[in-house]
């Protein structure tokens, strides 16, 4: 049995239905006319001209395979003119002042990538205008000035992302227009496509590509208010005139707590907000002995400050009144050279892990019990462990542990303790992993030692699975975080600006805007006087504050 014959496509559907082409079969229109030697040379054939490469009829022309600008010595009286890969990158304004005729214009399968203001001047009698299965990026404002009888209008298949919003304004015949098979970022910048088509019978045809909240979402489903005109910039807000390393925050009544390690100045400082002079102040609290880690932990209605030392030994210490005092020694000669500090609770229980770089050393779990911090399990020794972080996996607590030319391990609770479930293959020299969930899914950005990329992974069931790698060198921190109730992700770098990117649907990430934070190593969100900030701290410069802004860019 014969295969059934292709179906045809929807603009040459179209061409049927309007009477405006000629039979059409397989894609392609049949003239009946003359066809014509390419190389420019014209031909005639019972009184109709028609140049190289083009067949004719005497209302309507069919060129294709050609090259250079448009076809000239076509019939002045063309109704229909039809160019199928014409090797065109752009129209100039007039490019079809000399067919002032035309009543359909259709441009397909070439490398058109832009039409410029007035490319149709003259053509005051067309109706219908296709211009499709190009690489068209970029329409001007004023293209389609003139085109005063325009009604139906395809862009169909290219490489449009948005158009202009004058684009359309003269044009109050039009009663369709085609953007399907376009890369359409619906943003502010396309809310007035959607006022445009609710007062049309039929709305815009297409669907969205970017960003994330509208990806495959259709144009007429689309409400103006879903598309985000508002733009969220950080902006340099304050300069603190000290060099840090760590910082983490807590909460305890309704107030935020932040604690900046100064290794330097071997202390610990909390960052307060000024209600007169409407600026931060760091105030040293804990003096040490070069303070990696200094993580505040909130037990009741009591604040632990958790100071992890290369020197001196690591401590606990409590804040009683208006001051801290110690409150316990922290891992008793068992911690060598600690190199990060985190908490989280799993379980019901509080649990303390603390990273320890030493060749001999083992990092080590801790459990809050009877009113200190107690060993709980050493992990894998002589592994020079960089960074644990706690989360939790398919309803069990977890743990990743980093290291050093070696692959991350990701540990699950077990009976009495974390118990090796799996590694994170193809990512070695892994500085360190943070956590974030969207949709319910887990992801970890993991921020490696060497190569140029920042890994984006997802856990499905049982290991970790790549979704995005984020080029960049020079990076020793890629820290997801919530900022004013957008969920960010921080790419600092030592050599370039680092780099916000806001994660969407699916957990991928986009570029936002870049911050000129020298060497960060730690990026916490900071809630005052009702505003949001950002603090980054500097291992080689002052550390930065930057202040969140939201402007309305709507029309």
């Amino acid at each position: 049995m014969a295969p059934p014959p292709r179906p045809l496509p929807p603009l040459l559907c179209w061409a049927l239905i309007l009477g405006a082409l000629p039979l059409i079969w397989g894609g392609i229109p049949i003239f009946g006319g003359v066809a014509c030697p390419k190389g420019g040379v014209a031909c005639a054939q019972g009184g109709v001209a028609c140049p190289g490469g083009c067949e004719c009829e005497r209302s309507s022309a069919r060129c294709r395979g050609g090259a250079g600008r448009i076809p000239r010595g076509l019939p002045p009286h063309l109704a229909t003119l039809s160019l199928i890969r014409w090797d065109l990158e752009e129209l100039p304004q007039g490019s079809f002042r000399h067919l002032p005729m035309l009543n359909l214009l259709l441009l397909s399968s070439g490398r058109l990538r832009s039409v410029g203001d007035g490319a149709f001047d003259g053509l005051g009698l067309l109706e219908y205008l296709f211009i499709e299965d190009s690489q068209l990026g970029f329409v001007s404002p004023g293209a389609l000035r003139g085109l005063r009888g325009l009604q139906f209008l395809s862009l169909a298949n290219n490489n449009l992302e948005t158009l202009p919003k004058e684009l359309l304004r003269d044009l109050g015949t039009l009663r369709h227009l085609d953007l399907r098979g376009n890369p359409l970022r619906c943003d502010c910048a396309l809310r007035w496509l959607l006022a445009w088509g609710r007062a049309r019978p039929s709305p815009p045809e297409g669907r969205c590509r970017a960003p994330l909240p509208q990806l495959g979402v259709a144009l007429a489903q689309l409400r103006p208010q879903q598309l985000q005109c508002q733009r969220h910039e950080l902006r340099p807000f304050q300069t603190l005139p000290f060099s840090s390393l760590g910082a983490a925050s807590a909460s305890l009544g309704g107030q935020p707590w932040v604690f900046v390690a100064q290794p330097e100045l071997g202390a610990c400082a909390l960052l307060e907000w000024d209600q007169l002079g409407g600026r931060f102040r760091a105030q040293s609290v804990v003096n040490g002995s070069s303070p990696v880690s200094c993580h505040p932990v909130v037990v009741g209605d009591t604040l632990f400050l958790v100071v992890a030392q290369l020197r001196g030994g690591s401590w606990v210490w409590r804040r009683s009144g208006s001051s801290f005092v110690r409150h316990q020694a922290l891992g008793q000669g068992r911690l060598r050279r600690p190199h990060a500090v985190t908490s989280a609770r799993l379980g019901g229980h509080l649990y303390l892990g603390v990273a320890d770089s030493s060749k001999g050393g083992a990092s080590t779990v801790f459990r809050w019990a009877s009113g200190a911090f107690y060993p709980q399990q050493a992990l894998r020794p002589w592994r020079r462990d960089t960074h644990l972080e706690f989360l939790e996996l398919g309803g069990r607590a977890a743990l990743v542990a980093c290291g050093a030319a070696r692959r991350p391990q990701v540990f699950l609770w077990g009976a009495g303790g974390f118990a090796p479930h799996t590694d994170i293959p193809h990512v070695p020299d892994v500085y360190a992993a943070k956590h974030f969930r969207v949709e319910g899914n887990v992801f970890l950005c993991l921020t490696r030692f060497l190569g140029d990329a920042k890994v984006v992974m997802r856990w499905e069931g049982s290991m970790f699975r790549e979704v995005q790698a984020v080029p960049a060198r020079g990076s020793l921190v890629f820290q997801p975080l919530l900022l004013a109730g957008r969920r960010l992700v921080l790419l600092g770098n030592d050599f370039a600006p680092s780099r916000v990117l806001a994660a969407g649907a699916g957990g991928r990430l986009e570029p936002r805007q870049e911050l000129p934070a020298p060497s960060p190593r730690a990026f916490v969100p900071v809630t005052a006087a009702r505003r949001h900030f950002l603090l980054a701290t500097s291992f080689k410069g002052a550390t930065q504050i930057y202040a969140h802004v939201t402007e309305d860019i709507g029309t």
